[in-house]
């Protein structure tokens, strides 16, 4: 019975250190990739962040967090916002649609070439003001 105890609390205690090494492999894994977007960071300063991160994995990125972390959350907001600004500017690129006016000339152009009747041409202008 007393096997029984002592494994629960052995699983327990692994489950626990994996779920501390996935959180620290995450966390370098965060600070290495916001190292390499960083747009205003120079070649040297990477390079240094990089020794530090790849010698001393675990120091370095508490070091990357204390030293630039404010700067990660506002490099990933703004990241955000861009993909967001640029998903909407292609949604409205690919889903506009025509003006009224364009609609009724279009319609226009039609009925005065024969390929509409007029209460076609009605409905359309309808329509395109609804």
């Amino acid at each position: 019975m007393d096997t029984n105890i002592t494994s629960f609390w052995e699983i327990l205690l692994w489950s626990f250190w994996i779920f501390i090494w996935i959180s620290a492999v995450m966390i370098w894994f965060r600070c290495v990739f916001d190292m390499f977007s960083d747009k205003t960071l120079s070649g040297w300063g990477k390079a240094g962040w990089a020794i530090v991160l790849v010698f001393l994995p675990w120091i370095g990125a508490l070091i990357y967090l204390i030293a630039r972390g404010k700067s990660m959350g506002e490099r990933q907001v703004a990241a955000i916002s861009a993909a967001q600004a640029q998903q909407e500017a292609y949604i409205q690129q690919v889903a506009a649609k025509s003006s009224p006016a364009d609609q009724i000339a279009s319609a226009k152009s039609l009925l005065d070439s024969g390929v509409i009747s007029q209460s076609e041409f009605e409905a359309l202008k309808a329509k395109a003001l609804a």
